[in-house]
């Protein structure tokens, strides 16, 4: 017998169906509606309906919301708790259309009210609900009719509403190896662009450092005068010897060899106007004139005494000499340990003379020299070498003793002083510490040059020597030399015969003419000449030639070879009186 009949059950004969389950997912029974029977759902619908998803087959498939039905009582069982009858077509509301709901007929239901046994009690279960984890499973279009969705606005399209989906925020396991990938990736933009900012900086200052070497070589350039067709402050000494006079401070020295005899003399020279200082090395063989009118060689002149030695190489120069400053060699030994040494590049290597006591001297650059060393180096003078190799090794000496004085006057006086000599009354401790001073400033920043004079065999300069040196550096002229005297007069033998020179000289001297020597002339010449540059010299030309019987003629400006303001080259046609 079936449980579900009841003897006392009026309707036990009629039949009773599943109609639902009631909240606690306990199923419900009733009568069938008296009306055709619902197609059957497909295999899939209906295990949605027994898992509480009602399908409208009507509405091709479509789910529907649950409908609220009023509880079903049962008077024939009072005992039994309030059954809520939901509808077949039940469902939870899960982003479907509500619009077509099946109604159930009620009082069809009410018909019957079978009396039957307590149904088996079903473990207590929780509402069905959608899994919200789950995202919304859409059966195949061959087995399930696509679903019918509200139409959107104006009837165009499916309109959805996002309450009606429910998306889970699910943990991407890639995102992680995402968010490492974008960092790495923005730090290594990050690190080229560093690196390209870091190059243009280097080429930045790559170029300003170029620049800066670039405009410091050509400052110094300048300065030095060896930019072309610009002449810098190094370069003014022949610039201003053609725009104007120059003041210059000069002095001659005269270095005695206290051991072995000799002597060396040297000009050292301070352009005022040019800041530069320069040296002058006069070979002893210069012939310069006597007291009594005579010549003689500069070497034989000073070891007499030198008296009048000054004066007579203003007349060769035609400059100013404004002192002498007799420099023996133990004075000059004193001077060099004063300052603490020199540093000198020695052409050659002087040997040691246990004799003597001279210790030796090493050959190279930078050699560091004592005062004994420095006394040795500036004196010596190998068998058959010319005058002018000892000469060049006495003016490193100097060149390395003046930059080693100190620039303030006070201090290079106070040296001089400590030196034990004794000078000339003309130029004291004061004046000669000054000039050093200044000497040695231009030495120290290069603005300095050193220059041996040229002499010919015969004891007069050469052209060279006249051009370079004597108008360059001493800015030898007559005016400076005798101010308001009579002229001064060169001579040069073009006869080749020594007694016709030697008559012209005395016929100048007695005419109170100041004679510079200018030796002998390449060639012979068979008519005399005497030039002048200046035109205020030619009267004084004109006088010149009635002194030594040559007619007027033979005046002519051109540019004198020697240094003087009146210059006669005698021919072969001088007679002399």
């Amino acid at each position: 017998m079936n449980d579900r009949h009841e003897p006392y059950d009026p309707y036990a004969g009629q039949e009773q169906q599943l109609v639902g389950y009631d909240a606690y997912g306990r199923p419900v029974y009733g009568q069938v509606p008296a009306q055709p029977a619902p197609e059957p759902a497909p295999p899939y619908e209906q295990q949605q309906y027994e898992q509480g998803y009602g399908y409208d087959y009507q509405g091709y498939g479509r789910q529907q919301p649950p409908q609220q039905q009023p509880p079903q009582y049962y008077p024939q069982q009072p005992q039994q708790p309030q059954q809520q009858y939901p509808q077949a077509s039940q469902t939870p509301q899960y982003g479907y259309d509500t619009q077509s709901t099946p109604q159930y007929d009620t009082q069809a239901t009410q018909q019957w009210i079978p009396q039957q046994a307590a149904a088996p009690e079903a473990p207590a279960q929780p509402p069905l609900r959608a899994p919200a984890s789950e995202p919304e499973f859409r059966p195949a279009a061959a087995q399930v009719p696509e679903p019918r969705r509200a139409d959107g606005p104006g009837g165009q399209g499916p309109s959805y509403q996002t309450e009606q989906f429910a998306f889970i925020d699910q943990p991407d396991e890639d995102s992680e190896d995402v968010i490492d990938w974008l960092a790495f990736t923005e730090s290594r933009t990050e690190r080229r662009e560093e690196a390209r900012r870091r190059g243009r900086n280097r080429v930045v200052a790559l170029i300003v450092v170029l620049a800066l070497f670039v405009v410091a070589g050509l400052g110094y350039l300048w300065y030095t005068g060896k930019l072309p067709f610009l002449d810098g402050p190094g370069k003014a000494s022949n610039g201003a010897a053609a725009t104007g006079p120059q003041k210059r401070d000069m002095i001659v020295v005269h270095l005695h060899n206290t051991k072995k005899g000799g002597t060396s003399t040297a000009l050292l020279v301070d352009n005022v106007t040019t800041k530069q200082g320069a040296t002058v090395l006069v070979p002893n063989t210069l012939n310069v004139a006597k007291d009594d009118g005579t010549t003689a060689q500069l070497g034989k002149a000073v070891e007499d005494g030198g008296l009048g030695v000054r004066e007579s190489l203003d007349s060769v120069f035609g400059t100013r000499i404004g002192g002498t400053w007799r420099l023996d060699t133990p004075f000059l030994e004193n001077f060099v340990e004063l300052v603490g040494g020199i540093e000198v590049d020695t052409d050659v290597a002087v040997p040691a003379d246990d004799a003597a006591k001279v210790p030796a001297v090493g050959q190279g650059p930078k050699q560091s020299l004592s005062g004994a060393m420095a006394v040795a180096y500036a004196t010596y003078r190998a068998q058959g070498e010319p005058e002018a190799k000892q000469l060049d090794r006495l003016g490193k000496v100097l060149l390395g003793l003046l930059r080693k004085v100190p620039g303030d006057p006070k201090s290079a006086a106070m040296t001089v002083e400590t030196t034990g000599q004794i000078l000339d009354p003309a130029l004291n401790a004061q004046t000669l510490g000054a000039l050093l001073a200044k000497l040695g400033e231009h030495a120290k920043v290069g603005a300095y040059r050193t220059d041996v004079l040229g002499v010919k065999p015969d004891g007069g300069l050469t052209d060279e020597a006249n051009k370079k040196v004597v108008k360059e550096v001493l800015g030898g002229s007559v005016t400076e030399a005798q101010p308001g005297a009579l002229p001064r007069v060169g001579l040069k033998d073009a006869t080749g015969d020594d007694k016709t020179n030697t008559a012209a000289k005395a016929a100048l001297l007695n005419g109170g003419y100041t004679l510079v020597d200018g030796g002998k002339a390449d060639k012979t010449a068979p008519a005399s000449q005497i030039t002048y540059q200046d035109d205020a010299q030619r009267e004084k030309a004109i006088e010149v030639a009635k002194t030594l019987g040559l007619p007027e003629t033979a005046v002519k400006k051109a540019e004198n070879a020697v240094n003087a303001d009146v210059v006669v080259t005698l021919g072969k046609d001088y007679k002399p009186s």
